[in-house]
C-alpha cells in the first residue's frame, strides 16, 4: 500500500508552522550573527590595518632617520679621514727627511738656493724671536730660547729648520687638494719647538698679542701641556697609544691667528731609531667644514643634526637645534695656551637632552621637550663616529664622538595620520554595504523557507503516515516517491527498512541462531588471545627479572671501592621498571685503576647479557697488563664485536673509562660529559664525542679513541653519570639536565663522596616526584681526598 503526500492547511501547531518558526527564526539569527560578526570583524580589520601601517610607516621614517643618520656620520668620518690622510702624507715627507740626513741636507740646500726666503730669518728686537719674511710660501718661526748670543739660530736648529723647509713645496699641493685646511704646519720636538706655517701668516706676532709670556716658556709645555709626553710614552711603548692610529686630534678651540674655532690635528714624527720623539706634523680644519656637514642635515621640516664630543659638548649644530635642545654657549679662556668652545648637552636646559647618553649607540630614543610650555614628542637617533686620539689640556685619551639627529615626531607621523583618516572613511563605507547586504539576505531567506517547508513537510507528512502504519504492524505499507532530494532518500531508506522489518520478522529465529554461534566462536578466539597473551607477559617478566640480576651482579662490591687510599669513590644505581644496560665497574691492577661507565642501547635480557659482556672482557684486559688507554677500548671493541656478530644481538653502547696511576687521570672513549669540581669550586664540563665512538658498531675503532688527560688534585671531584640522571623527567614533563646537576655538585663541593652521591640522588628523586623513572640512573663521585 503507498501513502502520498496529503494537502493541509498551515495549522499553528503543525509541523510546517514549527519547520517555518524554528528554521526562519534560525537562518534569521544566523544572518544577525553573522552579519554583526562581519561588521565587527570590519572594525576589528580596520583597527589591524590602522595599526599595521601604522607600524609599518613608524618602522620606514624611523629606518630613513637611522640610514640619514648613517650616511651623515660617514660624511663626517669621511672628512675626518681626508685630514689624516693629508696630515699622514705630510707626516712621511718629514719622517722622510728625519731618517735620510744625506738626503735632508740635499733639499735643504737646495731649497735654501732656489728660496731663500724660505731659510733666512730676521731677528725682532720687541719679541725676541725670529721670523723669515713675508711673501714666502710659509712662515718660519724661532722662539728666542732658540737662538744664540748673535740672535741666529743655534746649528742643531739651522738642521730642523732645513728639515722643515720641505715643507714649501709639499704644503701648497695638500692645501689647495682633498679635504679643505685652513693651514698645515711643521713643529720642532721639544728641545728646538720651531713653528713652520703654510701659507705665511703674522704668526709671532700674532702669539704676542694674544699670548703674553709665550716666548719665555717651551711651546709645547705652553700651548699643548701633556701631549708630547704622551707620544714619548708611545715611543717607549706602542700600545699605551689609545687609538691604533697616530693622528691626535686637539679639542674645538678658537685659532690665534684667524680667530675661527679649528681642531687641529697632529701627527708625531720619530727619529731615526724610532725611540724619540722629532716633532709633529699638522693641519687645522675649522669648525666650519664640519659645521656645514651637520648643519645641513634637514629631515622632514624641521628636523636637524648635532656633532658631540664624548663628554656632552657640542662643536656642531645649526641654530634651530641649539634652541630646541636648550643649549647655553661659554668661552673657556682660563688656559694660557689654546681656548675652546663649551656648549654641553649636560648643561641643557631641556632635562631629556642633559641626560641624554653619549656612552652607547642606543638607536631610536623617544624624548619629550618643551616648547612653549607644551612638552612635544621627539625621535633622536646617535651614531658614534670611529675612535680617534684626542689632547685636551692633558695626556691624550681615546676620543669618540657622537652625530646626533633629532626629528619631531609630528613631523614623521604625517602621512601616518593621512593613511588612518584613509583607513576610517574606507571602513564606514564597508559598514554601510554590509548592513545593506544584510537586509537584502532577510527577504531572501524569508521567501526561501516559506516555500522549502511546503515541499519538504509534504514528504515528511507522509513519511509520519507510513510510520503510524508501521507501528501498527502494517509491514507492507511503502511511502511513495515523489522526488529525488532528501525528502526522497528518506522515503526510499524507509520503504527498505519496512522491506527489512519484514524479512527479519519472518526470519527471526534462524537469525538468532546464527548470531548465538557467532559469539561463541568469537568467545573461543579471545580466550585463546588471553593465554597467549599470559604467556608472553611471564616471559618478558622473566627476561626482565634475568637482566635485573646480571646488572646488579657485575656491579662492584662496596668494600671494592673503599681499597684506594687517595682517592673515594661513591656510586649509585636505581634500574628502571623496564631494566636497561648501565653499566659502572671500578678495577684494580696493582696501583693502576681503571674506572669505567656505560650504557647499552634498549632494554631486556639482550642488554643485560652485552653489558655482562663488556665487565668480563674488560676485566680480563685490566688483569692482562693492557695499560694503553687507546689499546684497551680498541681491544675490548674487537672482542665485544665478535660477540655481537655471532649471538646476533642487535646492541651497542657509550663507553668511556678513566684511567688512574697516582698521578695522572686519562678519559677516553664517548659517553655522557664528564663534570669536574675543582677545590676551589669551579665547574669544568669535559664533551667526550671526539673521544670515540659508540662499542659494538665497528670491527676497529681505533682511528676514532682519543685520550684526554685531566688535572686531579687535592679536593677535586670528578662526576660520572648516565643519561638517566639529565634526562629524568618531573611532572612538568622538564629535564633535570646538566644545568642542574653542576649547580648541585658545586653546592656539595667539599663534601665527601658518599654524602655528595647521597644528596644529588635525593635532589633528584624530590625533582622527579611522582613521575614514572624511564631509564636506569646512575652516578659516580671520584674525590680525591
Amino acid at each position: 500500500m503507498d501513502v502520498k503526500p496529503s494537502k493541509r492547511p498551515i495549522r499553528l501547531g503543525s509541523f510546517r508552522a514549527k519547520f517555518i518558526l524554528v528554521v526562519g527564526g534560525a537562518v534569521l539569527f544566523d544572518l544577525l550573527v553573522s552579519g554583526g560578526l562581519a561588521l565587527w570583524n570590519v572594525q576589528r580589520l580596520s583597527r589591524d590595518a590602522t595599526l599595521e601601517v601604522g607600524q609599518g610607516l613608524e618602522a620606514a621614517s624611523q629606518e630613513y632617520v637611522r640610514t640619514y643618520a648613517d650616511s651623515t656620520a660617514a660624511q663626517v668620518s669621511l672628512l675626518l679621514r681626508q685630514v689624516h690622510n693629508d696630515v699622514s702624507a705630510l707626516a712621511g715627507v718629514l719622517q722622510a727627511q728625519i731618517d735620510d740626513p744625506e738626503r735632508n741636507t740635499d733639499v735643504g740646500t737646495a731649497i735654501s738656493r732656489t728660496s731663500p726666503g724660505s731659510v733666512n730669518l730676521s731677528y725682532d728686537e720687541k719679541g725676541r724671536w725670529a721670523q723669515n719674511a713675508p711673501g714666502s710660501v710659509s712662515v718660519m718661526s724661532v722662539w728666542g730660547y732658540l737662538l744664540g748670543p748673535d740672535h741666529r739660530p743655534r746649528p742643531d736648529v739651522e738642521r730642523d729648520i732645513q728639515t722643515s723647509s720641505v715643507l714649501d713645496l709639499v704644503a701648497p699641493s695638500l692645501l689647495q687638494h682633498g679635504a679643505a685646511k685652513l693651514q698645515m704646519y711643521y713643529i720642532g720636538s721639544k728641545e728646538r719647538p720651531i713653528f713652520r706655517t703654510a701659507p705665511y701668516t703674522d704668526q709671532a706676532q700674532t702669539f704676542d698679542r694674544l699670548y703674553p709670556g709665550h716666548n719665555d716658556a717651551n711651546f709645547w709645555d705652553f700651548f699643548f701641556p701633556g701631549l708630547y709626553e704622551s707620544w714619548q710614552g708611545w715611543a717607549k711603548d706602542g700600545k699605551t697609544r689609545p687609538v691604533t692610529d697616530e693622528i691626535t686630534q686637539t679639542a674645538p678651540y678658537t685659532d690665534a691667528i684667524t680667530g675661527k674655532l679649528i681642531v687641529s690635528f697632529f701627527h708625531p714624527l720619530w727619529t731615526a731609531d724610532r725611540k724619540e720623539v722629532a716633532g709633529a706634523a699638522g693641519a687645522d680644519i675649522t669648525l666650519d667644514q664640519l659645521a656645514q656637514t651637520v648643519e645641513n642635515v634637514k629631515v622632514a621640516q624641521s628636523g636637524f643634526g648635532f656633532l658631540a664630543m664624548s663628554d656632552g659638548n657640542v662643536v656642531a649644530i645649526n641654530s634651530t637645534g641649539e634652541k630646541t635642545l636648550g643649549l647655553r654657549s661659554a668661552s673657556d679662556t682660563s688656559g694660557t695656551g689654546v681656548t675652546g668652545l663649551e656648549r654641553s648637552l649636560k648643561r641643557s636646559s631641556q632635562p631629556a637632552i642633559a641626560s641624554l647618553a653619549l656612552d652607547r649607540e642606543r638607536g631610536i630614543q623617544h624624548l619629550w621637550l618643551q616648547q612653549d610650555g607644551n612638552e612635544v614628542p621627539y625621535i633622536a637617533i646617535v651614531k658614534k663616529l670611529p675612535a680617534t686620539n684626542l689632547w685636551s689640556s692633558g695626556p691624550v685619551r681615546q676620543e669618540v664622538m657622537s652625530l646626533g639627529v633629532v626629528v619631531p615626531e609630528r613631523e614623521i607621523d604625517a602621512s601616518l595620520y593621512a593613511a588612518q583618516a584613509k583607513i576610517s572613511e574606507a571602513t564606514n563605507r564597508i559598514v554601510i554595504y554590509q548592513i545593506l547586504a544584510i537586509l537584502f539576505s532577510l527577504l531572501i531567506v524569508t521567501i526561501a523557507v516559506t516555500a522549502a517547508s511546503k515541499r519538504i513537510t509534504s514528504g515528511i507528512s507522509a513519511l509520519a503516515g507510513a510510520a503510524k502504519r508501521i507501528q501498527a504492524k502494517d509491514y507492507s505499507v511503502r511511502v511513495a516517491i515523489t522526488s529525488k532530494d532528501e525528502v526522497g532518500e528518506a522515503g526510499e531508506a524507509f520503504n527498505r527498512m519496512a522491506e527489512e522489518i519484514s524479512y527479519h520478522t519472518e526470519n527471526l529465529e534462524q537469525l538468532v541462531e546464527e548470531r548465538t554461534a557467532q559469539i561463541e566462536d568469537a568467545k573461543e578466539e579471545i580466550s585463546t588471545l588471553n593465554a597467549q597473551l599470559q604467556r608472553e607477559n611471564r616471559r618478558l617478566g622473566t627476561e626482565l627479572a634475568v637482566a635485573e640480576r646480571i646488572q646488579l651482579m657485575v656491579l662492584p662490591l662496596h668494600q671494592e671501592l673503599e681499597e684506594f687510599q687517595t682517592l673515594e669513590i661513591a656510586a649509585y644505581m636505581r634500574p628502571a621498571e623496564e631494566v636497561g644496560g648501565d653499566y659502572y665497574d671500578v678495577l684494580k691492577n696493582g696501583n693502576r685503576l681503571k674506572i669505567g661507565i656505560g650504557d647499552v642501547t634498549g632494554h631486556g635480557l639482550e642488554s643485560g647479557v652485552l653489558m655482562l659482556m663488556v665487565q668480563s672482557v674488560a676485566r680480563a684486559l685490566q688483569e692482562a697488563g693492557n695499560t694503553d688507554a687507546v689499546k684497551f677500548l680498541t681491544d675490548l671493541n674487537s672482542a665485544l664485536f665478535k660477540n655481537i656478530v655471532r649471538t646476533k644481538i642487535d646492541k651497542h653502547l657509550t663507553l668511556a673509562f678513566l684511567d688512574y696511576d697516582g698521578k695522572e687521570m686519562v678519559l677516553s672513549g664517548q659517553h655522557e660529559e664528564v663534570v669536574i669540581v675543582r677545590a676551589n669550586g669551579k665547574v669544568e664540563r669535559i664533551d667526550t664525542m671526539d673521544l670515540g665512538i659508540p662499542i659494538g658498531l665497528e670491527a676497529d675503532i681505533s682511528a676514532f679513541v682519543k685520550t684526554h688527560e685531566i688535572a686531579f688534585e687535592t679536593g677535586d671531584l670528578i662526576l660520572l653519570h648516565t643519561d638517566g640522571v639529565t634526562e629524568a623527567e618531573n611532572e612538568l614533563g622538564e629535564l633535570f639536565g646538566m644545568e642542574r646537576l653542576c649547580r648541585e655538585a658545586r653546592r656539595l663541593n667539599g663534601l665527601s663522596a658518599d654524602k655528595i652521591v647521597s644528596e644529588i640522588v635525593a635532589a633528584l628523586m624530590r625533582f622527579i616526584g611522582s613521575q614514572k623513572i624511564h631509564d636506569d640512573i646512575t652516578l659516580l663521585a671520584v674525590r680525591h681526598r
